[in-house]
């Protein structure tokens, strides 16, 4: 699963990757300051409690553990995870973040990096577009003066927004044109299907499917009802065709940056396809560097921290803090985590489960407690996460067992979010 992060230069696209994974890259003011995508690992906290508080409930009543004590640094936690964390039965899991380099307009055309930019989103599942919601920059990502009107700020905001999806657009309907009426024809014989056949084999190379290809035709037709023949439609229709398999190639969601600098109530008057969350993303920066540093007990996505020990911070440093608290309490959150969450468990649909190898105790074959966390697609069932854990487990699959009430269950068993699951394979 990679989400990517797109957008112009200079709004904040790298500080909004290096929030989310921590990694360490190239930030500046000024465009094209990342070249080549940055591919990293976002941890965002599974919707459920982590399986884990259930079990030590258990052993807790059985009297085989005591109660967490107050200074415990995991707050309750038992699960040993391989990848990620769990804090007081929060469980983060991996989601892959592509932070690819600044678009302009005329991406579609060979500007800036042109189709290499293209190139980059073809493996994205989604995309998250990072706008400058303070208007502090223009269309090809320069800073200027921030918007002190409102309208002047909703038509920056906007068309920034509509510039990426037209340059998405654009690219697709090169593809199309490229071969439209001949490629058309060699199907005629074959109606609808052989259109959608030859739509999918088009775009195969972003990513496309059946599904997605079905759906956005779908769409199109709903909007186009002129009689003409596929093979004589002129640009306009295609262009249509183009805008409406976009949208389910490329599900764009908006990241408004700097909203802590944006004139109030700007967001609301903005129109976007999919969903927007105001982001802050230096202060997210902020708080990781200084709770991974000891400074802070911050937890991710939280509207809320405490400072560790204040006696070993300067003036400064508190002051900042103090700051950064008071903002924090009044928004909520900065917004990081929350758009990776939706964009993960809403629109594209992905559910966490958590596979064993014993189903009563909750462990792996090393008797390490719920190890492994895995982000998979909604509807998914037992033997497709059997070939997930292991191309050997899939291909002997013999059932499943649900770890809470010990029953088995058979290959076509779709999984529930939070599900504990035992495979028995040959």
């Amino acid at each position: 699963m990679k989400i990517g992060l797109v957008g112009k230069p200079n709004v904040g696209k790298s500080t909004f990757f290096s929030a989310a994974t921590l990694a360490k890259v190239d930030i500046a003011n000024y465009p094209f300051c990342t070249i080549d995508p940055n591919v990293g690992v976002a941890f965002v906290a599974a919707r459920l409690p982590c399986p884990c508080k259930e079990l030590r409930q258990k052993l807790e009543s059985d009297g085989r553990l005591s109660p967490p004590l107050d200074d415990d640094p995991r707050k309750g936690s038992i699960c040993e995870p391989r990848t990620g964390s769990c804090v007081e039965f929060k469980r983060l899991v991996p989601c892959y973040l592509v932070d690819v380099a600044g678009l302009v307009p005329g991406a579609s055309e060979g500007r800036g990096r042109g189709n290499a930019f293209l190139a980059d989103l073809s493996n994205c599942d989604a995309l998250i577009q990072v706008v400058d919601a303070a208007a502090s920059t223009d269309i090809e990502g320069n800073p200027t003066s921030p918007a002190k009107e409102i309208v002047n700020a909703v038509s920056s905001i906007q068309a920034e927004i509509d510039f990426l999806s037209l340059e998405l657009d654009n690219w697709i309907l090169g593809l199309l044109e490229d071969s439209w009426s001949r490629g058309v024809r060699r199907v005629q014989s074959e109606g609808e299907k052989g259109i959608l056949n030859f739509l999918h084999d088009k775009l195969t190379g972003l990513g496309s499917s059946m599904t997605l290809i079905t759906k956005g035709f779908e769409q199109f037709k709903s909007q186009h009802n002129d009689s003409t023949s596929p093979w004589d439609w002129q640009r306009d229709v295609l262009q249509l065709l183009a805008k409406n398999l976009r949208k389910q190639l490329f599900p764009i969601h908006i990241a408004a940056n700097k909203s802590d600098m944006a004139l109030s109530g700007v967001l609301g008057e903005v129109n976007a396809n999919g969903i927007i969350i105001p982001c802050m993303a230096d202060m997210e920066l902020a708080l990781r560097r200084a709770s991974s540093a000891g400074m802070i007990d911050y937890q991710l996505g939280s509207s809320e921290f405490s400072i560790s020990d204040e006696a070993n911070l300067n003036e400064k440093q508190l002051e900042a803090l103090n700051k950064m608290k008071e903002k924090l309490a009044s928004v909520g959150s900065t917004g990081v985590a929350e758009i990776i969450d939706k964009v993960l468990f809403d629109q594209l649909e992905h559910i966490v489960v958590y596979p064993v190898q014993d189903e009563g105790q909750w462990t792996d074959g090393d008797g390490k407690v719920l190890p492994d966390a895995f982000v998979v697609p909604q509807g998914i069932t037992a033997k497709p996460l059997a070939y997930k854990v292991h191309s050997d487990l899939g291909d002997g699959f013999i059932k499943g067992v649900d770890g809470r009430t010990r029953r088995a269950v058979g290959a076509d068993y779709e999984l529930n979010n939070g599900d504990v699951l035992k495979i028995h394979s040959k």
